[in-house]
């Protein structure tokens, strides 16, 4: 029997490459996203991810195999709280029980290298104590001003990347035998970035911040790659790792240093 996973942001980048790749393998995939995919589903509100598990749980018949949380935004305002914490914390918690059935459960996020960039200390708080209508307000006020709406991405980023070592080796995931990981990837060429990298000009002055000294900035199937080893039936012991599939930018960034 083929093994069955969900992947949000099914649509386009790393979703899409993702959901491609699997079922190239031969598995059985439930896309989700906001259109063309199979469960159309708006992770920025409580209604549209309480429509996502439902979807999933009806059209999977009650059990999958793994959880891919892809979904993300990259605006500089409320929504990117919603959708990149929040969503993704509801996808993973309430397709959590589905895999109750599964011979070998796994889940897995996607964080970001901007984790390792200036974050906003007050909406990292209020991510972490999970009180989403003061993070979206918080969120409102950083995004007024230009030099402070890009704290709001590596914010949520950041939550997402401590929710992960802080609830991976818990009874629910690790005591489950459900491993929990996530990568973070460094600049991928997606719609989330075209506009960054649409001319040499623009990607060397990115890359400038975002320095990838090993081949540079990667296509979706490289993450791709990594996201289905980490849910496959292969990896039974990584357990809360952050995996920077960065290019090495971690390494010139943070040095010897390992967090």
């Amino acid at each position: 029997m083929p093994r069955i996973s969900v992947i949000t942001g099914s649509a386009s980048g790393i979703g899409k490459a993702t959901k491609e790749l699997l079922e190239q393998r031969g598995e059985r995939v439930i896309g989700v996203d906001v259109h063309d995919a199979e469960v159309v589903a708006d992770l920025s509100a409580a209604e549209g991810r309480s429509a996502l598990v439902d979807a999933v749980r009806k059209v999977s018949g009650g059990r999958i195999d793994a959880i891919y949380a892809v979904a993300g935004l990259a605006v500089p305002g409320p929504p990117t709280v919603s959708v990149n914490f929040f969503g993704a914390l509801a996808t993973l918690e309430g397709l959590r029980p589905l895999l109750a059935g599964s011979d070998a459960p796994r889940a897995v996020v996607v964080s970001s290298m901007a984790a390792l960039m200036a974050s906003d200390e007050e909406l990292v708080a209020l991510l972490t104590a999970g009180d989403e209508q003061p993070a979206m307000a918080r969120a409102e006020v950083l995004a007024k001003e230009p030099a402070t709406g890009g704290l709001i991405y590596c914010s949520t980023k950041l939550a997402l990347s401590r929710w992960v070592r802080r609830h991976a080796a818990a009874a629910e995931w690790a005591g489950a035998g459900i491993p929990l990981n996530a990568v973070s990837p460094g600049v991928i060429a997606t719609p989330m970035t075209a506009d960054l990298i649409v001319t040499e000009e623009a990607r060397k002055s990115l890359l400038e911040v975002v320095p990838m000294p090993l081949n540079g900035i990667a296509e979706p199937i490289v993450v791709a790659r990594l996201l289905a080893w980490l849910n496959s039936v292969e990896n039974t012991h990584l357990c809360g790792q952050i995996v920077y599939v960065d290019g090495g930018s971690d390494v010139v960034l943070r040095g010897d240093s390992v967090w």
